[in-house]
């Protein structure tokens, strides 16, 4: 009984890690919007506060480093995690939160699709409706009546697709390579979004220090703070979940975003936004059937 008590305890741990993480992931958004209206541009927010977890994780996780090989599995899943992070953030800050996070949640097409190349997992009923009801979504949410196609409206939107489409990649890549523990992987994701920032930030933005009060700073480091803790909460829960349960779990996400931009921000969903996330969302519930 106290291992059946152990388990259960363990089981509840991770299902609040999960719903940890959506809450999150439903708000960061927002410290990103004032830091930048602090001065401070998004890429190199997002670049920052992620320096910030990648040297204090370092200096946590330095025992588990020790003897570390890193393979061209982790290089990917740390590449592929930075343009789904730095996407994402970006895609958020610029665009309106909630058509950006359901575009976003097409992650479990792209999911389907990829796992069919790279793991060669067959495409079953489930798989075929969750493409179906992805799309759908998707070509509701973006048509556009003038020219009779469904299409991203600016590029934040384009983002936000591109930000799933590498979110879904990045968990395909971790099942692919589970030899790897909690703490090598976040820092792999931490080291990948620094990389690829600062290489962003040296192409497109000029080299000077952001004029930002020393609240601004204040807030950066605590974003960064909360994201070093919260990407092991969530790999810890992921490892202990069913996936297809993760997916209904994550899907808390919109709820928290959907409140958040109307109270934060004003930003409210119409018609189509509606029909089309309702759609996206029966695909991502349907995706758990992937897991049967």
């Amino acid at each position: 009984m106290a291992g059946g008590s152990d388990y259960r305890a363990g089981s509840a741990a991770a299902v609040a890690a999960l719903f940890a993480g959506a809450t999150v992931w439903g708000l960061i958004w927002y410290p990103y919007r004032l830091i930048e209206a602090a001065g401070m541009s998004g890429l190199v927010a997002t670049t920052l506060t992620y320096a910030v977890a990648l040297l204090i994780g370092l200096i946590i996780f330095r025992r588990q480093l020790r003897g570390a090989v890193v393979d061209r599995w982790l290089v990917a899943i740390a590449i592929a995690s930075a343009g789904c992070n730095l996407g994402y953030v970006l895609a958020v800050l610029h665009g309106e939160v909630m058509r950006v996070l359901l575009l976003f949640y097409l992650a479990p097409l792209w999911t389907v699709l990829l796992a069919r190349l790279l793991l060669d997992e067959r495409l079953t009923r489930a798989g075929l409706g969750v493409v179906v009801l992805s799309l759908a979504g998707a070509a509701v949410m973006l048509w556009h009546p003038e020219t009779g196609l469904p299409w991203p409206r600016q590029g934040a939107e384009w983002l936000g697709l591109a930000a799933g489409f590498l979110f879904a990649l990045s968990n395909v890549l971790i099942r692919r390579a589970d030899h790897y523990g909690i703490a090598l992987k976040s820092l792999a994701v931490f080291a990948g979004i620094v990389v690829i920032g600062m290489l962003g930030i040296v192409a497109v933005e000029p080299m000077t220090m952001p004029a930002i009060s020393g609240g601004g700073w204040a807030l950066l480091l605590a974003v960064g703070l909360v994201l070093l803790v919260i990407n092991p909460v969530v790999q810890y829960g992921l490892t202990r979940v069913a996936a297809g349960r993760a997916i209904v779990i994550f899907l808390f996400e919109l709820v928290v975003a959907a409140f958040a931009s109307w109270w934060l921000a004003g930003e409210t969903m119409g018609a189509r936004e509606w029909v089309g996330g309702g759609l996206i969302v029966a695909a991502s519930l349907f995706s758990a059937k992937l897991e049967n």
